[in-house]
């Protein structure tokens, strides 16, 4: 799961997306396992983890984007 993950946000980038719509993307009902997945690439220097309005739903909410 942690690579979809990734790689959904690297073809985002450098747009910011939540946790609800990566979940809602890749068809996963683990949503707490996300969450994880873009917690532990926001502690990379390759990636940001904050709050910010996603590309995708536009709600401001925690999010993870790619560094440019």
């Amino acid at each position: 799961m942690a690579d979809a993950v990734r790689k959904l946000i690297e073809r985002l980038a450098p747009d910011p997306v939540c946790d609800d719509c990566i979940a809602d993307r890749l068809e996963l009902a683990d949503r707490q396992g996300v969450g994880v997945a873009a917690s532990e690439l926001a502690g990379t220097s390759q990636f940001e983890r904050r709050r910010d309005a996603c590309v995708l739903c536009g709600l401001t909410k925690p999010t993870t984007r790619r560094l440019s």
